[in-house]
């Protein structure tokens, strides 16, 4: 996986971010979701790297970048720190501007960096997700029933992470990211023993202060900001047809049209929920034709 791409690690104001690049072009970074790593790109970076400079990186907290203490109210994993992140590891790289896709948490991510620095990011593209304040403000039985880990994640510190420390990596990833009729077939077998390799103390202890960073301080930032502060780049969002993302919202274009004021466009993946693996042909043409124009 990612041959041809470089490793690197570097300290951040906040972490330190372990991530790989390669190819020539425009600056484009990728970004991962729970309970992943970079490597869930592994099935499109390479040929994205044809046409761009791809950085695929770990979000803090995740894979093999650093999990810093969580903070007051959580403050150190919400998406503005993830985001204040990368942005310092493609200013290190020589980047003041480039393009993102996140996909999941890395979505979310990306969706907080384009409101954050509207001046940086050029083109953004979510995919899998309806906007972290809409959810919130939105629930519905059938949300909850697919969706139980954002309510788990959040208790008491101490609790979810004995309980998802206590049984084993490979089991708690199988049961994870093996949706009720796909399964494991879409992961590869390399990416699935990363993710398991990384699944350990401190990515346990780093996703659940991001899932209560979420509940908390980022809740109370996307508040104060809705109806003002918003995407002002063009933007992509794509989502699987089969994810709870797409049975629970269906169409996600009339969602966004409230967090955008650029121009919005994308469509359904006849997959799950994680697209990029799930339906890497799909996406790929898509990331194509949006970040190529």
């Amino acid at each position: 996986m990612f041959e041809g791409f470089e490793k690197r690690d570097l300290d951040t104001s906040g972490a330190r971010i372990h991530f790989v690049h390669g190819g020539e072009g425009p600056p484009l970074l990728l970004l991962h979701g729970n309970p992943l790593t970079h490597v869930s790109w592994h099935k499109i970076a390479d040929r994205l790297a044809g046409r761009f400079h791809v950085v695929a990186s770990d979000l803090r907290g995740y894979g093999d970048s650093s999990a810093p203490d969580a903070g007051p109210d959580n403050i150190n994993y919400s998406f503005r720190a993830m985001a204040q992140d990368q942005v310092e590891v493609m200013a290190a790289l020589g980047y003041k501007q480039f393009f993102v896709a996140g996909h999941d948490r890395g979505a979310r991510t990306a969706h907080r960096m384009a409101q954050d620095h509207p001046d940086k990011i050029l083109k953004a593209a979510f995919i899998d997700i309806a906007p972290s304040y809409h959810v919130w403000t939105h629930t519905t039985k059938g949300w909850a029933n697919s969706s139980w880990h954002w309510s788990f994640m959040i208790q008491e510190p101490g609790f979810p992470e004995r309980m998802m420390g206590a049984v084993p990596a490979e089991w708690y990833m199988e049961k994870k990211i093996g949706k009720a009729g796909i399964g494991l077939k879409p992961f590869s077998k390399e990416a699935f023993a990363e993710y398991v390799r990384c699944f350990n103390e401190k990515t346990i202890r780093g996703s659940c202060a991001d899932y209560r960073a979420c509940a908390t301080c980022d809740f109370e930032m996307d508040k104060a900001d809705f109806g003002k502060v918003k995407v002002q780049c063009p933007a992509l969002v794509l989502w699987g047809s089969q994810s709870h993302t797409g049975k629970n919202y269906g169409d996600l274009l009339p969602v966004w049209k409230d967090y955008c004021t650029g121009s919005l466009t994308g469509g359904a993946i006849d997959c799950g929920h994680y697209v990029p693996e799930h339906a890497p042909e799909e996406t790929l043409a898509w990331l194509l034709r949006f970040f190529a124009r």
